[in-house]
């Protein structure tokens, strides 16, 4: 579910905040780096089940009107669109969210005031209100108002981020990460799957013995950024004489370490996917002129390793 490049900037932070302390403890650093990255699946159930408990706080907000003293005729005849969602109640339903949702323990009954807040702003919607008013009731509809209010009223509040971030110190950069998978989410779900359609997996192809497999990808990137980070500091030394080496930004430096590990020790991956990713994360966790930077320096031991035969590359068209 993770793609690469927001595996590899999570190294890239957890390596950052490593080089940055005392303390040398590889192992620690390790088992960090991957609790930050399993902690973001339980994010991802949590915004799942939000979904599912403002659909309830809605039945029980109907419910309570029929209660009114002098309840209206739509009070006592509500509109039942919403609360009936075809695509929240297949969720609902799921065995495989269900078991997630027992495990975590999720209970929103102390977070009333919160969901409220969320409704009030969900009902006054335009789009909200041309839903409930539509001609047509189909799971397409039920699945569209969902990603809507998601996307207007979820993703945007800053309540809610703040209600995660404190809840969890590992959710404070991720959570717009998730929102995202999130919907991805959503969009797979088709009106035909089962109450024991699967949530995709954290990792892709989660296989220890599987050298691919992206949670060893993790690992193995981490570590040996670690182990070769004095040897490639001269590699880098040497490419980059008019600068002290001191004075190049720390996360550029990690960044052409990291790059590096991938030329050299992942075999499987293509130069010009490695050249790129890292040129990518430098935008947005760089200065201005790092992307140029870094683009320069691989550029100049790429020629290197190449003529001196160090790369090697399995499959064809991989090298170039």
């Amino acid at each position: 579910m993770l793609n690469r490049r927001y595996l590899r900037t999570k190294v890239m932070q957890a390596l950052y905040a490593f080089f940055q302390s005392d303390d040398d403890r590889m192992d620690i650093a390790e088992r960090n780096l991957i609790k930050s990255i399993d902690k973001l699946y339980e994010l991802y159930i949590y915004q799942l089940s939000l979904l599912v408990e403002l659909v309830d706080f809605a039945k029980r907000r109907l419910e309570e009107n029929k209660l009114k003293h002098i309840p209206s005729a739509e009070d006592l005849n509500p509109n039942l669109r919403f609360v009936e969602n075809k695509f929240i109640k297949q969720l609902e339903n799921n065995k495989n969210f269900q078991l997630h949702v027992n495990q975590l323990k999720i209970n929103w009954s102390e977070d009333q005031d919160m969901f409220r807040s969320i409704y009030m702003k969900v009902i006054e919607s335009k789009a909200f209100n041309d839903y409930l008013n539509s001609t047509e009731t189909s799971y397409a509809a039920d699945k569209k108002i969902v990603i809507s209010i998601l996307r207007k009223f979820i993703i945007s509040d800053e309540a809610l981020q703040n209600y995660f971030e404190d809840k969890n110190i590992y959710w404070a950069d991720d959570y717009l990460t998730v929102s995202m998978m999130v919907l991805k989410t959503i969009d797979s779900f088709k009106e035909t799957d089962g109450e024991l359609f699967a949530l995709p997996e954290l990792y892709k192809n989660e296989d220890r013995n599987n050298a691919d497999d992206d949670k060893n990808f993790v690992i193995d990137l981490f570590r040996k950024t670690i182990i070769n980070a004095d040897k490639y500091e001269k590699l880098i030394s040497e490419k980059t004489t008019n600068w002290e080496v001191e004075r190049i930004a720390i996360v550029d430096n990690i960044l052409i370490k990291m790059a590096l590990v991938e030329l050299l020790e992942f075999p499987s991956i293509p130069i010009k996917v490695s050249l790129n990713e890292y040129i990518e994360i430098s935008k947005g966790y760089s200065s201005d002129k790092s992307k140029v930077f870094i683009n320069g320096v691989l550029d100049k031991l790429i020629d290197d390793l190449k003529a001196d035969k160090s790369i090697k590359k399995i499959g064809r068209g991989l090298i170039e």
